[in-house]
């Protein structure tokens, strides 16, 4: 039987790959990559010339049994996506819960993901945190807030440019504008900066400034 093997990838600066991630990635038999031209960079940086095949959100649905029979038929096999860990707000929840109903071995290497960094210098708590993800674009977005407004952890949210100062706002408006909140963009990166302060801050900050870049924010849990 063959192993499916989560590998995490540099969100940004190539150097944070692992001698393991790199060492699995030339020896499994087959990389599934969420975006394979987005991949081959790193591919060509570590000089890995294992095959590469598309698995991402729009056709996880149908590879599902095609990966089942090659993992059966013993071919190890990575997951990778195009940065971070996969799983974590990328596709890979699908394959590895049809994998283990297969009962075949996952496993996941530890490395990078957006959401560790952020928290850890943000100078708000650690020991306890919610980890929130892409809040819905629409519908669903206020209700799943008014939910989180009175959670006493740590709040971890992931955001675009081009939504985060609507999200700000609707976090200033649902929070309170005196909640404390640090934002980290492009991390690992070459221009990787943290805001830290208050939501309201944070509005006139990036109102004065256009966001630019991908975006971790950490809310300071209710007192």
């Amino acid at each position: 039987m063959g192993e499916l093997f989560l590998v995490p990838t540099p969100i940004g600066n190539l150097g944070d790959m692992t001698y393991r991630a790199v060492d699995t990635l030339k020896e499994v038999d087959l990389i599934l990559a969420e975006d394979t031209r987005t991949s081959v960079k790193l591919m060509n940086h570590y000089q890995i010339n294992t095959p590469m095949q598309a698995f991402h959100m729009h056709n996880e649905h149908r590879k599902l049994d095609e990966v089942g029979s090659k993992l059966i038929s013993g071919m190890h096999i990575a997951l990778i996506s195009d940065a971070g860990t996969p799983g974590i707000s990328d596709p890979g929840f699908l394959l590895v819960r049809e994998v283990l109903s297969l009962n075949l071995k996952v496993t996941c290497l530890p490395g990078p993901t957006a959401m560790i960094p952020a928290l850890a210098q943000s100078g708000l708590a650690c020991d306890r945190f919610v980890f929130e993800g892409f809040l819905p674009p629409k519908k669903g977005r206020n209700k799943r807030l008014e939910k989180l407004s009175d959670e006493m952890r740590t709040l971890i949210f992931y955001e675009s440019p081009h939504k985060l100062l609507k999200t700000i706002n609707q976090f200033s408006e649902i929070f309170g504008p005196e909640r404390g909140v640090s934002i980290s963009r492009e991390i690992s990166k070459m221009f990787e900066e943290t805001f830290r302060g208050t939501l309201n801050e944070a509005l006139n900050h990036f109102n004065a400034k256009s966001p630019k870049g991908e975006f971790v924010i950490c809310v300071a849990g209710s007192k």
